[in-house]
């Protein structure tokens, strides 16, 4: 295998869509100079940002904002004044957007949801998703407890990750572990799989595009197509929309895998 089909593209790349969920700018744990560099790599005639970019919850508790965090804002407004449209999509923790829904600046729109028509003709529901989790919806004191366990695990797996790195281990993540380990967590998951899907089925839309529960995936749930965005604090996914219509799931870890794969195909190569 030649370095020639490892090698990125001189120029970003264009696409027809991207969509990316539950940013949490204003937290510690958010991934914001990687998603500065996702963003730098594509062209978009549309972003879709569907739900938690701005974490409100966090911010009414103390502020965290640094440059990083406002990179990420300006590298969007960027895309937006060359001619991306910006359609954000609120979540349960910028909820304090909703009393604006329907704003229009410029590209740069503010809805609680879209329906998305792809290059192939599908009609797909962009939504976050907390409306369909029973806990956030009817017990938001439960929501805020599971948000600050959620956090107390991101914090002992930055630590965790610190003492790996030091003695030579990857990065391995605990909350995500849990997870998909926890049964009860991975019954939530399939609820609310289910649920989004019934509701797509109901409004006769082929499919979903959402976020909230910080599981990358694309897959089909009966008849309907569910692409869940992922997140930017642990996982780093993001789903991109190819001009065929074709939606393909983006992950970080893949990205650094090829990248490491290119390098070292280069330093073989005879000079």
């Amino acid at each position: 295998m030649t370095s020639a089909e490892f090698a990125r593209p001189s120029r970003k790349q264009r696409v027809r869509t991207l969509w990316i969920s539950d940013v949490h700018l204003g937290t510690r744990d958010c991934q914001a100079e990687h998603l500065s560099q996702f963003l730098k790599g594509y062209h978009a005639d549309k972003v879709y940002l569907v739900g938690d970019i701005i974490d409100g919850w966090k911010l009414r508790g103390g502020m965290y904002w640094p440059q990083a965090h406002t990179n990420v804002i300006r590298r969007l407004l960027t895309m937006s004044k060359r001619g991306t449209e910006v359609i954000y999509v609120t979540g349960n923790h910028d909820e304090f957007l909703r009393r604006y829904s329907t704003l229009i600046l410029g590209n740069i729109q503010l809805v609680d949801e879209a329906v998305h028509v792809t290059a192939d003709g599908r009609h797909l529901l962009v939504i976050h998703g907390d409306q369909f989790d029973v806990i956030t919806r009817y017990h938001r004191w439960l929501a805020f407890l599971g948000d600050w366990a959620y956090e107390f695990t991101l914090t002992l797996n930055r630590w965790l990750n610190h003492w790996r790195a030091r003695y030579g281990y990857g990065y391995w993540s605990l909350s995500a572990y849990l997870k998909h380990k926890v049964k009860t967590a991975v019954s939530f998951i399939s609820d609310f799989e289910q649920a989004i899907a019934h509701e797509c089925v109901k409004r006769g839309l082929h499919g979903v595009v959402c976020g909230h529960i910080h599981h990358a995936e694309i897959r089909k749930v009966g008849e309907v197509d569910y692409l869940n965005c992922g997140d930017w604090v642990e996982s780093c996914t993001a789903l991109i929309e190819h001009w065929d219509g074709s939606i393909q799931l983006y992950r970080l870890a893949d990205a650094q895998a090829r990248e490491a794969q290119l390098k070292a195909v280069k330093i073989a190569e005879p000079a």
